[in-house]
């Protein structure tokens, strides 16, 4: 569970992160939109785990997580730049893709799939039960 600092400061690391992928590094990432579903913070507030949604990327999602990877440190300058007079440290940034929305695509089809034969009709004329 996290406490509400770290609850508070996730929510600014996610707000800042988004602007920063919107305006001010697409061109690193050939255009991709990326959006951040969800940041979690360490207890410490050290290390922020920022969970990315990727579309339209030209390379594969894995590719792009490399690319995010390689940038990291121009990425946490920006932040630094736009967070430096409300926090003391800016955390450690690591990203990972959420597949929560393919994940639940994927359930979603398999449901869809399910072949439930209807439930049998009971017999009005049955009286097994006590009334």
């Amino acid at each position: 569970m996290e406490s509400k600092r770290q609850q508070k400061f996730s929510r600014l690391i996610q707000k800042e992160l988004a602007e920063i992928f919107q305006r001010e590094v697409p061109h690193l990432f050939g255009g991709a939109y990326i959006s951040v579903s969800v940041v979690r913070m360490s207890p410490d507030l050290g290390l922020a785990k920022a969970y990315l949604s990727v579309m339209n990327a030209k390379n594969s999602n894995e590719m792009m997580l490399q690319e995010l990877r390689v940038n990291t440190k121009t990425i946490r300058h920006l932040l630094a730049q736009r967070i430096k007079k409300q926090v003391r440290v800016i955390p450690e940034l690591v990203f990972y893709l959420d597949d929560s929305a393919e994940y639940a695509a994927q359930i979603d089809k398999l449901f869809s799939n399910l072949d439930i034969p209807p439930a049998p009709e009971e017999d009005e004329d049955d009286d097994t039960y006590t009334r």
